[in-house]
C-alpha cells in the first residue's frame, strides 16, 4: 500500500527557514521520482520541486528557485524539501506526490504559515 507522510510545517516568520520531510512505504522509492506541490487557500493546487529517482535531477518553481533545495535520502525512504527565505505567499499547505503505476498518491499535507 503506496502511503506518503509529511511533517516539518509550522509557522515562521518571514525570513525564516522550514525543512519538509515525506516519508514513503509501499514502493520502491529509489524508481520513482517525487514531487513536492503546495495548495493556498482559494488557489490552485501548484508544483514546486520535484527529484528524480536518483536525485540527479531536481525541478524547481520559478517562485521558490533559489530559496528551496529538494533532496532525497533512499535508503531512509524519505525526501526532504529545505526551505529558507520563507515568505508570505508561501503560505500553504505542502504535499508531496508519486505517480505509480500510472496512478497519483498524495500525502494529507502539512502546513507551512509564514507570518510575523
Amino acid at each position: 500500500q503506496v502511503q506518503l507522510v509529511e511533517s516539518g510545517g509550522g509557522l515562521v516568520q518571514p525570513g525564516g527557514s522550514l525543512r519538509l520531510s515525506c516519508a514513503a512505504s509501499g514502493f520502491t522509492l529509489d524508481r520513482y521520482a517525487i514531487g513536492w506541490f503546495r495548495q493556498a487557500p482559494g488557489k490552485e493546487r501548484e508544483g514546486v520541486s520535484c527529484i528524480s529517482s536518483s536525485g540527479g535531477n531536481r525541478y524547481y518553481a520559478d517562485s521558490v528557485k533559489g530559496r528551496f533545495t529538494i533532496s532525497r535520502d533512499n535508503v531512509g525512504w524519505r525526501v526532504f524539501l529545505q526551505m529558507n527565505s520563507l515568505r508570505p505567499e508561501d503560505t500553504a499547505a505542502y504535499y508531496c506526490h508519486v505517480k505509480y503505476r500510472d496512478l497519483d498518491f498524495w500525502g494529507r499535507g502539512t502546513q507551512v504559515t509564514v507570518s510575523s
